[in-house]
């Protein structure tokens, strides 16, 4: 794959002066049409031999366009906030907005490949984290995404040229890093996994540009007229949303028999049991987040449910006992103008909390599967992939040590009537009712049908739902901090084992 960019590509000077007017001003007038569409953002990631240009020409581009509307973003050791949460996390926080670019340097293949030459971890591993950057690449790219991926490339002759040369100029020998050294004599094995890498995750969606380095020229021009392509195409292919859709996919068909027909909604707790149960549970679930081994955890607490389910309730028992300080709970509404130019997982990959803390989400990733679905929000292509995308996502949380719990809290369509009517006629309860829940109780057998698939497509081994019976608040309560408790446990038993 690097065969090519040893050729020797060169340009002259007067060639390069006759050439970068035009395409500075084509590159200007494609930046300022991205942000006037504002339909898709631009990632740059940016990887190769040191030495070969990788700076200075990203220097040269950002002096060419507005470097107002481009982000550039560096990768080095990861941070102690980076460290507690998952490796993605880092990157997700600065994704660029829809009608911007963002350019990454030291970016997920930089972190696998040096990792792979310092010998931090073998092959498979390595066949992992290449898995992991195709996966996230493809639902970037499914979510309007443009990327370019380039590689800036030397042999290693032109590199140990580069190298003497610099060493032997007084007045420019401190541009060599203790980075190029070091590359220097690991040269053989970077470009060999560099190869590996690149020729497993070049797609159609996301092709690798290997960019010959020594000649600054050509580099220069070869990066700006690869940018300016791959901008002007997308931005010519200006359809809206209904009209570049891929055909419909049919919706599953849900069996009448299903998970949620067959709980027994019948299950209740007296008050003096409900009581009892309650301050045993809160005891214990204290104790568990106060636990040392829960310095190795986080725990993730998802809450869905009908309409008047009660979710607001558990969340508040499960909060009680703890400090203030130990948990978050974050209400998840309609997406802010913000939220909506980035990628639909963006805003909850933010609230991850580190280790030793507590994240409730009060609605969830969920809304794409479930009100986006049967309201028509997103379309049927959209909302039948999130199902890999979300069980992905959960995937990278509890390796990391995160602890996933999901509750759905379930009610007939009587109980929720009657709770309809009766917060319509208790005044402090009024503002819990809107027209909203009115509406989606219509369309109750359309939100049971959605309900039976997420759960049988993201019901996984590391991320269970729990389907809680809900028409007694007390059960509801005492089931959801009880599930806690046992998924905390169930997270220290496994520490001990693998030890």
């Amino acid at each position: 794959m690097f065969e090519s960019a040893e050729i020797g590509h060169a340009i002259d000077k007067k060639t390069y002066d006759a050439e970068v007017p035009a395409l500075r001003e084509a590159l200007l007038g494609a930046q300022y049409e991205l942000q006037k569409q504002a339909r898709f953002p631009v990632i740059v990631l940016i990887n190769g031999i040191e030495g070969a240009g990788k700076g200075e020409t990203i220097k040269l581009l950002s002096e060419w366009m507005d470097p107002r509307l481009i982000e550039v973003r560096s990768f080095d050791q990861q941070t102690d906030e980076e460290l507690a949460h998952p490796p993605a996390w880092r990157y997700w926080r600065q994704l660029p907005a829809k009608g911007r670019m963002g350019i990454f340097f030291g970016n997920w293949y930089s972190q696998m490949i040096q990792g792979r030459v310092n010998g931090e971890f073998k092959d498979a591993r390595l066949d992992q984290a290449i898995n992991g950057a195709e996966r996230l690449e493809k639902m970037l790219v499914d979510e309007g995404a443009l990327i370019f991926k380039f590689w800036f490339h030397l042999s290693k002759k032109q590199m140990k040229a580069r190298l003497k040369a610099l060493e032997d100029d007084p007045l420019h020998s401190w541009r060599i890093s203790p980075l190029d050294w070091q590359q220097s004599k690991t040269y053989d094995k970077f470009v060999r996994y560099g190869e590996r890498v690149l020729r497993r995750t070049s797609r159609d969606y996301a092709p690798w540009y290997v960019i010959e380095g020594v000649d600054p020229h050509y580099r220069s021009l070869t990066a700006g007229r690869l940018l300016l392509q791959g901008m002007q195409a997308a931005l010519a292919n200006g359809k809206t949303t209904e009209e570049s859709a891929p055909p419909e996919l049919p919706v599953p068909i849900t069996n009448e028999l299903s998970l949620l027909t067959s709980l027994d909604m019948t299950l209740h707790l007296e008050k003096d049991d409900y009581e009892e149960q309650l301050i045993t549970e809160q005891a214990r679930f204290s104790g568990n987040m106060r636990d040392k081994r829960m310095r190795r955890h986080s725990l993730v607490a998802v809450f869905e449910g009908n309409d008047a389910a009660g979710k607001g309730g558990a969340i508040r028992r499960v909060a009680a006992a703890l400090d203030p300080r130990q948990y978050a709970i974050v209400p998840i509404a309609a997406p802010t103008e913000d939220e909506r130019a980035q990628p639909y997982l963006w805003r909850f990959w933010r609230q991850i909390p580190a280790r030793g803390k507590f994240t409730v989400f009060d609605r969830s990733w969920y809304g794409r599967v479930l009100v986006e679905r049967v309201e028509g929000f997103c379309s049927p292509s959209d909302w039948m992939r999130a199902y890999s995308e979300i069980n992905d996502f959960e995937e990278q949380l509890t390796d990391e040590g995160i602890v996933v719990v999901k509750f759905w809290l379930a009610i007939d369509e009587k109980t929720q009537l009657e709770r309809f009517e009766a917060r319509e006629q208790i005044p402090f309860k009024r503002f819990k009712i809107t027209d909203d829940d009115w509406r989606n109780r219509k369309k109750w057998p359309q939100y049971r049908s959605a309900v039976n698939d997420m759960v049988d497509r993201t019901s996984t081994e590391i991320a269970l739902w729990t389907l809680v019976e809900a028409n007694d608040k007390h059960w509801a309560r005492v089931k959801v901090l009880r599930t806690i408790n046992e998924a905390l446990e169930a997270a220290f038993a496994k520490d001990k084992k693998s030890k």
